[in-house]
This record gives structure tokens, C-alpha cells and sequence, in this order.
């Protein structure tokens, strides 16, 4: 996202709230002036259907062995896919916010777990910046996975905020932790030639260095239909140039300078439509919507008022399903 410690994605004007996030910790909500800001945000959805039974295995015959026919496999839970996840931090009812959605993963912008959330999702470690390339947070990072995230947008001045070249530098320590490494997340401009991550990307196969999939970010700031083919294009474009598994671990619709939020309806259509599109795509390996909270006491973009109270945009991405 945006500040040096804030979530969003560009540089904005006139917010007053805005929710910061820092090199391995939570998030929390702090005030702010003409900083990019996500006055509330988050994401859920629909009520968790229990696994329906297995259907009992018929009575083998009087002349057939009695041999225990092997049990049918558990069926999924509604409404989970293995892409779904989410970005959070902490909140009340993190942990059943996180089990009502049905989110296979979810990630928080640091190397550790986020208290309270329980085991039902799978937690992606995140080495957000210069400052959490420790050999300390490095090692709980390594405990905590098997699959690293790195630099939290560096392409922003008041995020990571790294040269591709600095990023460089320091890649071979969190490659050095032997986990799954997806490239660092970048604002904007991931298919544009020349740029961040095109730079970064070249440096690192020019030194043999190791990048297993794309981390991308992305904010809508159209709120109509066209939406969902404008992030399809974008993703295309991004796997075109780099021929990798691109994880999505960011989007949503909001529109910077200031700060604007699309209706609800609005909202919820795009997360129908898009996580459409995204299952559909076998080059996406997984999707985080911004995020799991809501913030500010508004709706905006975010899934749960509370552990056990979605957003209307949570109900809809609750029902996501493969």
C-alpha cells in the first residue's frame, strides 16, 4: 500500500484515519494527514455449511469376503478454495472471522502469526522490509511457513521502499531460509518494461538467484463491470512477461486522492466476478483480498465487523468456492 507503514497503495490527500502496518507487526489504526490512507477496509462472506455425511457403504453379500471398504474421502468444507485467502491483522474474533470465511490462507505483513487466529488457515510469513532481514526474524519466519513473501511493496517511498538493486542485495538471506519465495509485492507497474519488478526480476536471474512466483497488488479505482477484465489484463500481462505463478495478495476497488469506497453492491459484484476470473486462471495460485477487518467503524472494503459479522462483501467472498 502507501505509507511507511500504511496500507494503501498510493499517495493520498485529506485522510484522516489510516491504518499502518509495520515490518513484523500488526496493523493498527493511527491519524493521519495527506498520507495514503484505507479508511476502512475489509472483506468475508456467508455462513459455513457443515461436510454433508458419507453415504454408509453398502452390506457386502453372504459370500463376499468381510472386508471394511475404505471410507470415502472427507468432503471440503462450503465455500472454501485452496487459492482463497486474506490479509488481516489483529481484531476481535480474528480467529473465527478467519474459520466463518473459509479462507485456505491468509497472510498479516509479518514473519509470525497473528494472535487468535487459530489453525483453520494456513499462515504465509512475510519478511516486510531492510529492517526484518534479521537473522532473528528470518528464523521465525521459517518456523512459522513454508512459503516466504518478500518486500512489501519497495516500489512506494513510504513502504518497503527499496532499489531493485538494495532488494537485490539482501535476496540471497530470506532465499537462504530454503522456503517457497515469492518475489516482492509491488504497487503498480508490474508489466511494464523497465520498471520495479522488471528490473528486480532481470537482476535476480542475471545472479542465479531463486524467485518462485509473482506478488502482486491491486486497486480498482473503476467501479463498473469493466473491473474485473481490467485486473484479468493486468494479470496476463504480468504472467506474459515473466512466465511465473503469480500470487495476488492484494486487491480490492477503492480509488485514491482521496480516498473513495464503491457501494456495497458494487463491491460485492466485483468480488463475485473476480474470484470467478481467478479460479478460472491456472497461472494464479492464490488470491488475498484487502482485507479480512473492517476499519474506521466503515464497511469500505473490509469482510468482518467482528468474528462473527460479515460485510455485505463478506458474505459474497464467504461464498467463494472452487
Amino acid at each position: 500500500m502507501a505509507a511507511a507503514g500504511l496500507v494503501v497503495l498510493a499517495v493520498l490527500a485529506g485522510i484522516v484515519i489510516a491504518i499502518t502496518r509495520g515490518p513484523d507487526r500488526a496493523l493498527s489504526a493511527t491519524g493521519s494527514g495527506a498520507t495514503p490512507v484505507a479508511t476502512g477496509a475489509s472483506r468475508s462472506a456467508v455462513p459455513a455449511s457443515s461436510p454433508a455425511a458419507p453415504t454408509p457403504s453398502p452390506t457386502p453379500a453372504a459370500s463376499t469376503p468381510a472386508t471394511k471398504p475404505a471410507a470415502p474421502p472427507p468432503r471440503p468444507p462450503a465455500g472454501r478454495s485452496p487459492k482463497k485467502g486474506v490479509s488481516t491483522w489483529d481484531f476481535a474474533g480474528v480467529g473465527a472471522a478467519l474459520l466463518d470465511v473459509h479462507a485456505a490462507w491468509y497472510y498479516n505483513w509479518a514473519a509470525g502469526p497473528t494472535s487468535g487466529a487459530g489453525s483453520s488457515a494456513e499462515f504465509v510469513p512475510m519478511i516486510w522490509g531492510s529492517g526484518s532481514v534479521t537473522i532473528a526474524t528470518l528464523n521465525k519466519a521459517k518456523a512459522a511457513g513454508t512459503t516466504l513473501l518478500g518486500f512489501n511493496e519497495p516500489d512506494h517511498g513510504e513502504q518497503a521502499n527499496l532499489t531493485p538493486g538494495q532488494a537485490l542485495d539482501l535476496w540471497p538471506q530470506l532465499q537462504a531460509t530454503g522456503l517457497r519465495l515469492g518475489s516482492p509485492a509491488v504497487a503498480s507497474g508490474g508489466a511494464t518494461a523497465g520498471g520495479w519488478l522488471d528490473q528486480f526480476i532481470s537482476g535476480a536471474r542475471s545472479r542465479g538467484y531463486r524467485v518462485d512466483f509473482i506478488a502482486l497488488h491491486w486497486y480498482g479505482g473503476d467501479f463498473s463491470a469493466a473491473a474485473v477484465g481490467q485486473l484479468r489484463s493486468y494479470l496476463q500481462a504480468v504472467y506474459d512477461r515473466y512466465r511465473l505463478p503469480i500470487w495476488l495478495t492484494e486487491y480490492a476497488l477503492m480509488r485514491f486522492g482521496p480516498t473513495t469506497y464503491p457501494s456495497s453492491s458494487q463491491q460485492v459484484a466485483f468480488i463475485q466476478g473476480s474470484t470467478a476470473m481467478l479460479q478460472s486462471l491456472s497461472y494464479v495460485e492464490r488470491y488475498a483480498w484487502f482485507a479480512l477487518p473492517t476499519a474506521t467503524g466503515q464497511d469500505a472494503t473490509g469482510l468482518y465487523r467482528n468474528g462473527t459479522t460479515p460485510t455485505e462483501a463478506g458474505a459474497a467472498y464467504r461464498a467463494v468456492a472452487a
